[in-house]
């Protein structure tokens, strides 16, 4: 299986898989030692705690696709930062998203080709779960930003 997930950032590494409904569970963790504060750009090595982050992702061969990922948390090692932990953040996803961003992009490209709702029952067999309402706004952020 690793040979043949390109996983969407370099400082990840594969762990495991297994099968559950339709959709392929990809566990994987960060090869990082440390991680830069968000708040005031300090980096920290001193890693508070794990958490399971869980993130649709491109489907494979037809199957769903959910990616486990092990994150850190850290302390912030900046005595004068307004935050005492962080946690570890990644290019190929926005911080709070559940879905990666090239699956964003995919979902897009989908929906710009048929109705919101169409684009949702589709979506919804094989690729992710997406309402049409989610579709709409997620369109409708896109033309603004292209004005």
């Amino acid at each position: 299986m690793e040979s043949i997930v390109i996983l969407p950032d370099e400082n990840l590494q594969y762990i495991s898989h297994e099968m559950y409904e339709g959709t392929i569970l990809i566990y994987v963790e960060s090869t990082t030692q440390q991680s830069i504060c968000p708040y005031c750009e300090k980096a920290s090595n001193s890693v508070h705690s794990r958490y399971m982050r869980e993130l649709s992702d491109l489907p494979i061969q037809g199957n769903k696709v959910k990616l486990l990922l092990n994150n850190k948390k850290y302390f912030c090692i900046n005595e004068n930062c307004t935050q005492k932990t962080f946690a570890q953040r990644f290019s190929f996803f926005e911080p709070k998203s559940t879905k990666t961003k090239r699956l964003w992009d995919e979902i897009i490209k989908i929906s710009l080709t048929q109705s919101s709702l169409s684009a949702s029952k589709y979506l919804r067999g094989s690729v992710t779960n997406v309402g049409k309402s989610t579709i709409c706004n997620l369109l409708k952020k896109r033309c603004e930003s292209n004005r």
